[in-house]
């Protein structure tokens, strides 16, 4: 029988837990009852370092019911690195982790789905969105150019799919094996490998508080998918200095025939618009090698993704 944990990771959800997290395990407990998971399974919340009582509401929560378990990160490090550390902790305890969000955007019904795909022999069941029309247009419209420009910078993704996910815990192994320290799982999962399909669903408006996932979260965690799983970017640029290059020649030769025909003519805007067309592309080509000297940067210095301060298991009590 399987043992299934649902990872979930917090940040301030001290309003949304109270809310969701009994929709959590009263699937759990509906699952167990009919035979299709162990007595062992839990929900596994991850405090990614919140600055309101949201461990506080954990740990009551895991007192109050044995399927709730929880654990805490020493200081907020992001959702990516939240979430790796929930699925690294049910590794070891879990036959297979279903990952979603705390909000309840979920629907908590897609368990069922992925488990009948994981028991039909997949090792990793993607979550997908099946439409967007909830959305307003300004989300939907970056949304889907945000998948086609990863896309084009060479980045293995599944469209519409956010980090609602089965993994089998062969397929975590895999996961715990790529060390880098920059993250962004929905481009990571694609290259563990092994089986996979995908189910859909409908995402529902979040049950209560605010979404801490503003647009320049949403740029800042594009950056890091592209440049931390493609190298297309640095292709582009040397592309973009040939091409320039070669105009650039061409135009020395176009100037030294007008010089020594006599036919030239001083001209501020040309001048103008070549300096700052020039300008333009070194500064852009700097900015993405900056970018990845960064990111190569925090690998060599190889700091931990993420530190456990405390956890509800009895194992892991003093």
């Amino acid at each position: 029988m399987t043992t299934l944990y649902l990872v979930i990771p917090c940040y301030n959800e001290e309003t949304v837990l109270p809310v969701t997290a009994p929709l959590f395990a009263d699937k759990l407990s509906a699952l167990q009852a009919t035979g299709r998971i162990s007595g062992d399974s839990r929900v596994l919340f991850v405090d990614d370092g919140s600055k309101d009582t949201t461990w506080s509401v954990i740990s009551a929560l895991a007192a109050d019911n044995r399927l709730v378990e929880g654990v805490r990160l020493s200081r907020n490090r992001g959702h990516q690195n939240a979430l790796l550390a929930g699925l690294l902790t049910a590794k070891d305890k879990a036959d297979a982790t279903i990952s979603m969000d705390c909000d309840g955007q979920d629907d908590i019904h897609t368990v069922d789905k992925m488990l009948d795909e994981y028991e039909a022999g997949c090792d990793i069941v993607y979550g997908v969105r099946a439409d967007r029309s909830t959305d307003s247009v300004f989300k939907r419209g970056t949304a889907r150019a945000f998948y086609r420009f990863t896309r084009l910078m060479g980045m293995e993704s599944v469209y519409d799919h956010a980090d609602c996910r089965l993994m089998s815990r062969r397929a975590l192994e895999g996961l715990a094996q790529f060390k880098e320290v920059n993250l962004y799982l929905r481009g990571l999962v694609p290259l563990v490998g092994y089986r996979s399909t995908s189910v859909y669903y409908d995402r529902m408006e979040r049950t209560a508080g605010k979404s801490h996932y503003s647009l320049r979260r949403m740029m800042r965690l594009a950056v890091d998918g592209i440049t931390s799983l493609s190298t297309r970017p640095l292709k582009m640029i040397t592309a973009l200095g040939l091409t320039v290059s070669l105009v650039s020649l061409g135009m020395i030769v176009w100037s030294l025939a007008r010089h020594f025909t006599d036919a030239t003519v001083a001209g501020w805007a040309s001048q103008m618009c070549v300096t700052l067309f020039l300008g333009g592309v070194q500064l852009l080509c700097v900015g993405v090698l900056g970018e990845y000297i960064g990111k190569i940067y925090a690998e060599v210095k190889a700091r931990p993704r993420y530190i456990v301060q405390e956890s509800t298991f009895e194992e892991d009590a003093p």
